[in-house]
């Protein structure tokens, strides 16, 4: 038996591989779309796919997670889901087509549904609220050096190799990561856990998938009006059923009463338009490093690595800040200014300086981590250990979602701007990308909004800091 010592030792380094593979795979494929692109045969813009599927695929079986780490264990499903996410990997790297491609990284995210999920909530039932800032720095810092190596691997692998070894690298990873979960992951069993809600995860399931449908053939232009209006309503009405269902279902399969808890309700809300600009970054900077400034795969790799650099510098700091400025301060403050650097992303052009792209890189990184930290830690503020499986469930849902959509809603904006122009004339693509730019900044700053509802003590209980008294 793995005494808990052990478990407190080593758990951290668990969920951290399971956080690396995540994040390595969802960000070395960034530099590689316009290799691949032309490897498949098809446009960059049409691989947003590829990018999007593992991301809904993670968004539609989250809700799943929280039940399934209940009903059966979390050691249990945290190892066959390591195992279902090398498969994924291996059927990646085996893909013919874009449509076997897609298919395989569904599958991936499938196995990504349940990781991190049942990761965080083995964390937040084993260390106490007090620890858990500290608990989840310890686990995010390690993990991303995945972001940091992945698109710069990315860049490599597609230059001097083929980059279905993209997808390979994943394997050594999950054989790891399957020997300390037998080793050191607790199994937290709920026996009273109640029958899976179907209904509900059909419901949710099925309108969140077509409506990320409608948002990728939107940005094609390649249906109808009437059709695609038709297929949105049907989205959403699909959503609103499950809503309604929600409401008459004591169980249901995403616990929506945790939104009248407000920090859980602003950290959720507010993180998700947040997200949905952040999200599509990663997405339009490849485009603007390789075609509108002519960056080879590896170099525009290099040129985002500051950006993890500085995101593991920050988590050091993180805590320290909100213990001394509180959640509420640092959400909307920070939040605005993610929002100024994206735009100021416009002055990236023929001839800027490799300085201001790395500076720009590092005051992303920087305050992107912060923010991650801040909303995260949120959300778990004042709910309780048993409705910890829910709140993973929900949030990490959110957030998969926004990502999922900003990339989409990335890909839409330039689309737009990019409508009717050479994409392959650097003179065209990037005042055009600069627009997009300029857009997604304006989505983030104006999301600091949602942070107003905050009182100024709130998340004090993770982020240990002394309230501190009322002006006069």
């Amino acid at each position: 038996m793995t005494s808990s010592d052990s478990v407190k030792r080593y758990l951290p380094w668990l969920v951290a591989v399971a956080l690396f593979m995540e994040q390595l795979d969802a960000t070395i494929l960034n530099t590689a779309v316009p290799v691949m692109a032309t490897g498949l045969g098809v446009e960059p813009l049409a691989l947003k796919a590829v990018l999007t599927s593992y991301t809904l695929s993670l968004a539609v079986f989250i809700p799943v997670s929280g039940w399934m780490a209940d009903r059966f264990g979390t050691r249990r499903v945290f190892m066959w889901a390591v195992a279902v996410f090398a498969l994924g990997s291996l059927l990646c790297g085996l893909a013919v087509n874009v449509p076997m491609l897609v298919a395989s990284r569904v599958l991936q995210g499938m196995g990504g549904a349940m990781m991190t999920p049942v990761g965080r909530i083995a964390l937040v039932r084993t260390f106490p609220r007090s620890d858990l800032l500290r608990t989840m720095n310890y686990v995010i810092i390690p993990a991303l050096i995945g972001p940091m190596i992945g698109p710069f691997a990315g860049g490599l692998i597609v230059h001097w190799l083929h980059w279905r070894v993209i997808f390979f690298i994943n394997l050594p990873f999950a054989l790891a990561g399957l020997w300390l979960v037998r080793r050191y992951m607790p199994n937290y069993v709920d026996k009273d856990v109640p029958p899976f809600d179907r209904r509900g995860f059909l419901l949710f399931g099925a309108g969140i998938a077509l409506l990320s449908y409608v948002l990728e053939v939107f940005g094609e232009h390649t249906m109808a009006v009437g059709k695609l209006t038709l297929l949105t309503v049907a989205a959403l009405a699909l959503l609103a059923g499950y809503g309604w269902h929600a409401k008459r279902t004591d169980k249901p399969v995403l616990s929506l009463w945790l939104f009248r808890i407000r920090t859980f309700r602003l950290s959720v809300i507010g993180g998700f338009v947040t997200r949905l600009g952040i999200g599509g970054m990663p997405f339009l900077l490849p485009l603007l490093y390789q075609i509108g400034l002519g960056y080879a795969p590896w170099q525009a790799g290099l040129l985002t690595m500051p950006t993890a650099a500085a995101a593991i510098i920050m988590k050091i700091s993180s805590r320290r800040l909100l213990a001394w400025f509180g959640h509420r301060t640092i959400l909307i403050s920070n939040t605005l200014m993610i929002g100024v650097i994206i735009c100021l992303f416009t002055l990236i052009g023929p001839g800027s300086p490799i300085w201001l792209i790395l500076c720009l890189s590092l005051a992303q990184g920087f305050f992107m981590s912060l923010q991650f930290t801040s909303m995260n830690s949120l959300i778990y503020a004042d709910v309780s250990d048993r409705d910890a499986s829910k709140a993973s469930s929900v949030a990490s849902t959110s957030q998969q979602l926004s990502f999922s959509f900003g990339v989409a809603f990335a890909s839409l904006v330039a689309g737009w701007f990019l409508r009717g122009l050479d994409q392959t004339n650097p003179a065209e693509v990037i005042p055009a990308l600069h627009h997009a730019f300029i857009t997604m900044g304006l989505l983030v700053a104006v999301s600091s909004i949602s942070f107003w509802g905050l009182h100024r003590d709130d998340g004090n209980n993770v982020s240990n800091r002394t309230p501190r008294p009322a002006a006069d």
